[in-house]
């Protein structure tokens, strides 16, 4: 049963593949691409806190194993750890930018 839940919600390596654009980004293109990539992914820790939400709910009223429920918490909290290690990086890079001297 928990192998079919984890393998409806992750995508193997080979089903994702990077857009190729055959001329060059412009900057605002760049910037754009990245925007929308920050807020998919932010997007997606969302979606699997309220996915570790909805399992433990389910588990409450008997629709779903325990194994179920704590794969799902422990998938949303890495996933939140993840984001906050970046988030600490990019702060850390934007402080050691802003310390250089011009």
């Amino acid at each position: 049963m928990i192998q079919s839940t984890a393998a409806s919600t992750i995508k193997p390596l080979e089903l994702v593949q990077p857009q190729v654009k055959s001329t060059p980004a412009t900057p605002s293109e760049t910037i754009k691409d990245f925007g929308s990539f920050l807020k998919d992914a932010i997007d997606g820790v969302a979606n699997q806190e309220q996915n570790a939400q909805s399992m433990g709910d389910k588990f409450l009223t008997g629709q779903v194993d325990m194994d179920q429920v704590m794969v799902a918490s422990e998938q949303a909290l890495l996933s939140l750890q993840l984001t906050s290690q970046v988030r600490n990086k990019v702060i850390e890079a934007y402080q050691e930018i802003m310390r250089t001297q011009m």
